[in-house]
């Protein structure tokens, strides 16, 4: 979806949201059985682009506990943080609480991925699916609005942009905050 005004300035705030899930590199489980282990969410406020709050928290995952070694080195994510993680629904309540008071939001990630992974996840722990239908899609926006073909990775906007990454890339929360402050050239006002 383009971003407009008329679209966007009925929601006070963007919620920035970056999921790290299990992965393997060697094939020893399907996609469709990744879970996530770790929420980062940013809330940005529309008017003004300012970081209001953030949320983070590890989720201990159930279909494959252990962490693959390649999920540890791209994440920089360990076993003993997600061993006393709450599980997926524990997390998913923590985090919706953590959102009560933001209640008009719009939900944004980086790709569709994001999106795709809480539906999986929340249909696997059968559990509702707790966001509003819209969704931003950053990727694709950052290009549009920047008159760009290409579809730049996260580390590669914040390049095109001019800002240094900040964190460890692959860290929920610190991949969330990367994309706040890609915001005014998402909404259209950095160049």
């Amino acid at each position: 979806m383009n971003l407009n005004p008329e679209f966007y300035s009925r929601y006070q705030y963007f919620l920035i949201v970056d999921l790290e899930a299990t992965c393997c590199d060697q094939r020893s489980f399907p996609r469709n059985e990744m879970e996530i282990i770790e929420i980062g969410a940013v809330l940005v406020a529309r008017s003004g682009l300012a970081v209001v709050d953030e949320f983070q928290t590890f989720i201990q995952p159930v279909r494959n506990p252990q962490l693959t070694s390649f999920c540890t080195r791209l994440t920089s994510i360990r076993q003993t943080d997600v061993d006393q993680a709450p599980r997926f629904p524990d997390a998913l309540q923590a985090m919706l609480s953590w959102l009560t008071p933001y209640e008009d939001y719009l939900f944004c990630s980086w790709g569709d991925y994001d999106k795709s992974q809480f539906i999986q996840d929340c249909h696997y722990h059968r559990v509702a699916y707790p966001f509003p239908e819209a969704h931003l899609n950053l990727k694709k926006q950052f290009s549009i609005t920047q008159g760009l073909k290409k579809r730049f990775g996260m580390a590669g906007a914040l390049q095109k942009a001019g800002i240094p990454l900040q964190g460890t890339h692959h860290r929920g929360i610190d991949d969330a905050r990367n994309m706040a402050k890609l915001m005014p050239w998402i909404i259209g006002g950095g160049a």
